[in-house]
């Protein structure tokens, strides 16, 4: 009942086009300040540094100043793409001797690593790694911004002062959670309501609900006077340390003070007659150059056997990324719920960027000094021990981001997502889409896409033909899903898509907060 229900009800999301700047993100009033941002006169990645503060707080359980990510930059002027690499790292004091095995088999949560004792890699403070996002954004803006940095964190400030709105969607991803955040008292203060999901705004048109964000606001407020480093260095990253310690976890002032993010040469690839740009390293960067890769050897001119192609290709990426992707120490400096925007301004110049806590409410933590709700990074270890993933101490965590620049003839694209292994699986299918099927980013967003992300099954989006379905089949276990609001069974991608000198953006379809935004004409 509830598959043929789905398919009667067709969900369409609009696309902006415009000649100047498009900002497309998880959250519509984030694209909103970045979109601002470019008619104040600003670059696109002044416009993305405003949009990662404002979706930071808007949309806190994906991502925020205490999480990590990386970016893909493209300079119109130089012809230039550059990677950065913001992603965390494990705390030098960690122990592994505290992350016991259980034995109790697979973990539950979004790697199928073997359960820890506790769930201490998954929750709590001994889950939290070195955040590195506004390290990332202070580099970037140092290197090509053109606003001043207090004015594009000016209106993330603005947002916490008169906290997020609890309304439907808001309150759905909160109950989701409820008994885990009801285990961090900080926490629980800040999201719940006497350890209930708080109240729907709107919900009998008398009262608005909105989170009491004053002490996040507060530390905004220092970053965008003090500079990024004052995360790092000052007393506001003193206090988080000590914050995390305090409840039993491993972040010191001191991984604070010696954290880097690296802006570096892109990973850069040739597909067919396209090329594409990646963040090399410890990223989902070289398992999507490996899937494409496999593809472009390819016939994908009939969608059933490209959907069987992409199955195929993915799996042998995967495979390969679970088994040798890793920071062993040896090499030079190498590059869940997550959320993702990208950014185009009238000149050309692109942003794709993927940041996140790693699980939705990250390590479900809040430091009560700053307000930031803390990442679980530390879950993107594998906790077995001699492998290239084993959890470790002062190691670079192996992210699943996938921000992803394309060039084709006249188009040029941004697009990236969220939705952990997901993310490289739909980043492979709307890369093809575009290049190999010649698709408008209209098309390639509705399109319905599958997941193979290292698992036994094919997750297959029901409104499939029969035909795609069949070929998949063959040689596949598949599962059908549907394209729903929540859970997301697929990745939430977000895009721009320049073509000559107009500009297009769009988000994830199903997403109830997903929007692109505009500058306005001349």
């Amino acid at each position: 009942m509830a598959s043929s229900l789905s398919r009667t009800a067709h969900t369409r999301k609009h696309v902006v086009e415009t000649k100047g700047g498009v900002v497309a993100s998880q959250h519509r009033l984030a694209a909103e300040a970045g979109a601002e941002v470019l008619r104040a006169g600003g670059d696109a990645v002044d416009a993305a540094i405003a949009t990662s503060f404002v979706v930071g707080v808007l949309e806190p359980w994906m991502s925020g100043p205490a999480g990590g990510g990386a970016m893909m930059l493209w300079r119109a002027g130089e012809e230039k793409a550059v990677a950065v690499n913001h992603g965390m790292r494990s705390p030098k004091g960690l122990r592994v001797e505290d992350y016991p095995l259980s034995g109790r088999g697979v973990a539950g949560d979004l790697f199928p690593w073997e359960h820890v004792t506790g769930d201490v890699n998954v929750q709590g403070a001994k889950a939290i790694a070195v955040p590195g996002v506004v390290d990332g954004l202070g580099q970037v803006h140092e290197a090509y911004g053109r606003m001043p940095w207090s004015d594009l964190l000016a209106p993330a400030i603005a947002h916490a002062r008169q906290g997020m709105l609890v309304d439907w969607y808001a309150a759905l991803v909160i109950a989701s959670t409820t008994r885990a955040l009801a285990e961090d008292a900080d926490a629980a203060a800040l999201f719940l309501e006497d350890g209930q999901w708080p109240t729907i705004s709107g919900w009998t048109a008398l009262a608005e609900k909105r989170l009491d964000q004053a002490s996040m606001a507060a530390s905004l407020d220092i970053i965008a006077r003090d500079g990024a480093r004052a995360l790092y260095d000052g007393d506001l990253g003193a206090a988080l340390a000590k914050d995390v310690q305090d409840k039993g976890g491993y972040l010191s002032h001191d991984d604070l003070r010696s954290y880097r993010a690296s802006m570096q040469k892109p990973l850069s690839i040739s597909y067919r007659d396209a090329r594409f740009h990646l963040v090399d390293g410890l990223t989902a960067g070289p398992t999507f150059a490996h899937a494409m890769g496999d593809l472009e050897g390819r016939d994908l001119s009939a969608k059933p056997d490209a959907f069987a192609a992409y199955a195929e290709a993915l799996n042998g990426a995967y495979a390969a990324r679970l088994g040798t992707m890793g920071d062993t120490g040896e090499s030079p400096e190498a590059p869940g719920c997550t959320t993702h925007f990208s950014v185009v301004d009238r000149e050309g110049n692109m942003v794709s960027q993927t940041q996140t806590l790693l699980s939705i409410f990250g390590s479900r933590v809040v430091s009560p000094s700053t307000g930031f709700l803390m990442n679980n990074g530390i879950m993107w270890f594998d906790p077995v021990q001699g492998r290239p993933n084993s959890l470790g101490p002062d190691k670079r965590c192996l992210m699943n981001v996938c921000p992803v620049l394309g060039e084709q003839g006249d188009r040029r694209f941004a697009f990236g997502a969220s939705g952990g292994r997901k993310i490289v699986s739909a980043m492979t299918q709307m890369a093809s889409f575009v290049t190999d099927f010649g698709m408008d980013i209209e098309e390639a967003f509705h399109h319905p896409r599958i997941d193979v992300s290292g698992g036994p099954k094919v997750v297959a989006d029901e409104a499939h033909g029969n035909d795609v379905l069949a070929r998949l089949r063959e040689g596949n276990d598949v599962a059908l899903a549907p394209r729903t609001v929540f859970p997301f069974a697929f990745a939430c991608p977000a895009g721009v898509m320049r073509k000559g000198d107009t500009n297009t953006g769009c988000t994830e379809i199903m997403s109830p907060w997903g929007d692109a935004a505009l500058e306005e004409e001349d």
